[in-house]
């Protein structure tokens, strides 16, 4: 497979994935800031943009602004339009690769961008479009696309990066601490009936912390992302070496998942903040080493790379 290809299936899985995940963190935010007195809505407004890796020089951001930073902004590859856009352009570049209907999907959701109303009750309708328009390009891109390793890239982009926005999310916790619960975190996640089905009686925040980071079962788990990546990089390049691993990107993501399995979970909530901030660490040295493994072409192909 052509490098160039192999990292537009990449970072489609990526960007589709960072739109879900921004677009499930707004809408469970946004009806609290709107509620909020105008000096908290512009603290919180910075901190929530902060979390999501970028910080407004203006102090007066308030939530309009962060409306339009985290969801129409499409030349910023943190917003909800720019992450869509940008899946978009990658998979126009891997148009022999990807099938018609997934290319189709993805083309009818960049030009459905504009439909919205741009106001606080329109963004609420606008997440939740976005919500069934990604889980139409994951499910497209599962049933009519071989599972070669094509679709390994594409799975593993998408799983780094639901492991950091998961662990974004989890962060916002600590941000909105004085307005949100963790029923509220669970369902962001779409978590809460799996979560109830799981742990039946045994309700808390520490359970629901814990089932969002290291339950195996559930797909939007950090651990179960971090372990779908650690397949998909098995499958891309089989080690048989009897000491270590030569793909520093399965090592950075086994030493995360490991990390967060055998860690004792006692004071989790106290500790929570480190963690993140770990995966998160762990998850951009992957897509690095990744980029520098598989993608020869990565530093004169700017319109795949992740701006900071």
């Amino acid at each position: 497979m052509l490098s160039r290809i192999a990292e537009s299936l990449f970072w489609i899985g990526r960007y589709v994935e960072r739109a879900d995940g921004t677009a499930r963190i707004l809408d469970v935010h946004l009806e609290r800031l709107n509620q909020m007195p105008s000096d908290e809505q512009h603290i919180m407004s910075r901190d929530l943009l902060a979390v999501m890796g970028n910080r407004p020089d203006n102090e007066e951001f308030d939530v309009n602004d962060l409306l339009h930073a985290l969801a129409y902004d499409r030349s910023s590859p943190t917003s909800i339009s720019g992450s869509l856009g940008a899946a978009r352009e990658n998979a126009r570049r891997a148009r022999e690769t990807v099938s018609s209907a997934l290319w189709e999907c993805l083309n009818t959701t960049w030009y459905g961008l504009n439909q919205h109303r741009k106001d606080v009750v329109g963004t609420y309708r606008f997440c939740n479009w976005v919500l069934e328009r990604t889980a139409m390009v994951t499910g497209l891109a599962d049933t009519t696309v071989s599972h070669d390793e094509g679709w390994q890239f594409l799975v593993l982009g998408r799983s780094l990066e639901r492991a950091d926005m998961t662990a974004r999310m989890l962060s916002t916790q600590n941000v909105m601490s004085s307005s949100m619960s963790w029923v509220n975190m669970l369902r962001c996640a779409g978590a809460y009936e799996s979560f109830l089905r799981t742990r039946q009686a045994a309700f808390g925040d520490d359970h629901a912390a814990e089932f969002l980071l290291l339950d195996r079962l559930f797909p939007r788990s950090i651990v179960y992302a971090l372990s779908d990546a650690e397949s998909c990089l098995a499958s891309l390049e089989p080690t048989y070496q009897r000491v270590g691993f030569g793909n520093d990107a399965r090592r950075v993501v086994g030493q995360a998942r490991t990390f967060l399995e055998f860690h004792q979970t006692d004071d989790l909530l106290s500790e929570l903040p480190e963690h993140m901030e770990r995966v998160q660490k762990a998850t951009a040295q992957a897509s690095d080493a990744i980029s520098r493994k598989y993608f020869s072409q990565a530093e004169d192909l700017s319109w795949v790379g992740e701006l900071s």
